[in-house]
């Protein structure tokens, strides 16, 4: 069977939207499976949508990737997304077409195809995902490398390739899981402005030409798909091979941080999609970490105890959603800043997104470092409603207690993989944690329900602060915990609701 290229795909027969050719608008660090499932989704339905008529170049970050691969393909790869809308499960196929090629830097030739790409007049957005470690100032990095080896180095060659070409600022959308990414990456390029001694017009050039964007992405991508008989099954399907296929899920959001021309500027408002342009990220990333993380951390560790073992199996039970949902609804979203309609839209799909049929997500995949995550993603609406409504909110008092009985559940042994536990229906499991942390419950292993909640909620190294100065929260939580112990996790689910 033959490789998908343009004329390949005509023979197949796809009858979907493609386009063949556009202007190279947009310079892409990073060709993996997470940009090309997100960003590249975003532009192709901007092309089918609202006319945009633009092509991306994607650019190899470090020595290996896929540009050979791409190029081959003539930029083309299929797209999957796959998951739940409204309660129905989706299964959409689309051939991704806004890629015209791919370069490789450190090959021959792949440098000065770069800065080429820089000094183009049709070039108006660099987008960027080099993992959380790609933006960091690396003083090693010189003007004259043939390319530099940092991320932010790279851009600094391709924005001064640009501005000695005499043509207008770039936006910078940075996709990176750090906080502020675009903040960050433009003091990385500041640095090396201030390293390589250039001149103060390319600097201000730099802050004020152009447009760095702090982003946050959201959405799970699964990547390839590793069954060999539904690969088989869909190239038949297909009548071609593509090695490049990418898998995604349904929802997607994208909230850009920038300046209020922007959103016009882009061809996403125009074409529809989840694409907004906001004065400021922040309150969206509590929105995704107090939501979507803290859902997960808030019921996976007392529904592995209940026997579950996958998130999806968990949405199919109606105490574990329950809880989950009035989690969410009762005692998260009343703490955060947004509007109340967009954070009851949010929280509807996080359910459609848990039940994602196509994802098989386990618990103790969840389960690795609980204490910080608990800390991080639920303690914060934890206080928030307390100090909102005077009252403890009772599903995440259980949940702080199911953290509790997750790690301290008929404890065998500590040895140099982690905490190892037994699980009420036998079989043993290994909590993975810092390593104070394992420590502890193991020192505590023998406490009963009020003894250990005494002793978890002082540990000011895992909570920063004492817990029990919290108002009735060690009575409740060891209550919730005895309850645990005694009649199983989803009986004191179901007490919550």
């Amino acid at each position: 069977m033959e490789r998908l290229n343009y004329e390949v795909l005509r023979k197949s027969g796809y009858d979907g939207y493609i386009l063949e050719n556009a202007p190279e608008k947009v310079l892409q660090f990073g060709e993996g499976n997470f940009l090309r499932a997100f960003a590249q989704y975003w532009f192709d339905v901007s092309n089918e949508k609202a006319g945009w008529n633009g092509k991306c170049v994607l650019v190899q970050p470090i020595a290996s990737g896929l540009t050979d691969m791409i190029n081959e393909q003539q930029g083309l790869y299929t797209l999957y997304l796959r998951g739940r809308e409204n309660g129905e499960k989706v299964d959409r196929k689309r051939v991704i077409s806004c890629v015209s090629r791919a370069i490789n830097p450190y090959a021959d030739g792949g440098f000065d195809a770069l800065l080429e790409l820089a000094r183009s007049k049709d070039l108006e957005y660099v987008v960027s995902n080099t993992t959380e470690a790609g933006i960091v100032y690396d003083p090693a990095c010189q003007k004259d490398d043939k390319p530099a080896s940092s991320f932010p180095a790279k851009l600094t060659q391709v924005l001064l390739a640009r501005y000695e070409a005499g043509l207008p600022g770039l936006v910078i959308l940075s996709c990176e899981l750090i906080d502020n990414n675009g903040k960050e990456l433009l003091k990385c390029v500041n640095q090396h402005i201030d390293q390589w001694g250039l001149d103060g017009g390319f600097k201000k050039y730099v802050n004020e030409d152009c447009t760095f964007c702090s982003t946050l992405v959201d959405r799970i991508v699964p990547g390839r798909i590793r069954d060999p008989e539904e690969v088989a099954r869909l190239e038949a399907e297909h009548g071609y091979t593509d090695p490049l296929l990418d898998v995604g899920e349904v929802f997607g959001v994208w909230n850009i941080e920038g300046p209020a021309w922007l959103e016009d500027k882009l061809p996403f408002k125009a074409a529809g999609l989840n694409c907004p342009v906001v004065p400021d990220v922040t309150p969206y990333k509590k929105r995704k970490v107090r939501i979507l993380n803290g859902a997960h951390t808030g019921f996976v560790l007392g529904a592995y105890l209940a026997g579950f073992d996958i998130v999806r199996d968990c949405m199919q039970d109606d105490t574990v959603r329950g809880f989950m949902n009035k989690m969410l609804y009762d005692e998260v979203i009343p703490t955060l800043p947004l509007d109340k309609d967009d954070l009851m839209g949010f929280a509807s799909a996080v359910q459609d997104r848990f039940n994602n049929p196509f994802i098989n997500h386990e618990l103790m995949s969840i389960s690795l470092n609980s204490t910080s995550k608990w800390r991080a993603r639920n303690m914060p609406s934890f206080l928030e409603y307390i100090e909102k409504t005077g009252e403890l909110p009772k599903c995440l008092v259980t949940s702080f207690a199911a953290y509790m009985a997750f790690f301290s559940s008929d404890i065998q042994e500590l040895n140099d993989k982690g905490l190892v536990c037994r699980r009420p229906k036998g079989n043993t499991y290994t909590c993975s944690d810092d390593r104070f942390v394992l420590e502890f419950y193991y020192a505590h292993k023998d406490d009963d329900a009020a003894a250990l909640t005494h002793a978890v909620m002082t540990d000011e190294r895992m909570w920063g602060q004492d817990l029990t100065k919290v108002p009735g929260f060690e009575k409740a939580a060891a209550e919730a915990l005895e309850l645990i112990r005694t009649q199983g996790a989803k009986a004191a689910y179901a007490a919550c609701l």
